[in-house]
């Protein structure tokens, strides 16, 4: 995938593990200090959730420079929350933004470019979950051209209890 407004964006290989744990650590640090609670916690992710990922889906990165500015997950199908659907669909986890040093709106063009991602394999909407109670991100997709189709109540979370989850759509094209 070219270039995104100064950003390279290139899918993330096994020599990138270790950067991509510091990034989500780092991002939940972020929401912890805001009194974003819920969402995630340092630690919960180890470099074998992102092998497991880019295994199964894809992992993409997006460097500034030399630096890591972000990085998103890209799956191709999303049961626990979903349930089993028809192949129309990418399912983004995990959009994370590295505060300390990505541009504002950054997070916007990693969207961004998950959407051309979906798009380019010939699926014709994107899909993600949010936690229900964390309203700045639920406004965030919703401002990004996402709408809420749903909600899913209990779903399975790595290292932790189940949570409910706000289901948003955005169909492409």
């Amino acid at each position: 995938m070219p270039s995104v407004l100064g950003l390279r964006v290139r899918p993330a290989a096994e020599a990138d593990l270790a950067a991509l744990v510091r990034l989500r650590d780092d991002a939940a640090r972020w929401m912890l200090a805001r009194g974003i609670t819920g969402q995630w916690r340092p630690g919960e992710l180890d470099e074998d959730h992102f092998r497991r990922v880019m295994a199964h889906g894809e992992v993409w990165l997006a460097e500034a420079g030399r630096r890591l500015a972000g990085a998103w997950e890209l799956w191709w199908e999303d049961e626990d929350a979903w349930g089993a659907q028809p192949p129309v669909a990418g399912y983004v986890h995990r959009l994370m933004v590295d505060r300390s040093t990505a541009a504002p709106g950054t997070g916007q063009l990693l969207l961004a470019a998950a959407e051309r991602r979906v798009a380019e394999v010939g699926r014709t909407a994107v899909r993600l979950d949010c936690l229900a109670t964390n309203t700045q991100l639920n406004a965030y997709y919703r401002e990004a051209g996402y709408r809420v189709v749903g909600r899913k109540e209990g779903k399975p979370q790595p290292g932790g209890p189940p949570k409910s989850f706000t289901l948003m759509e955005k169909r492409l094209g």
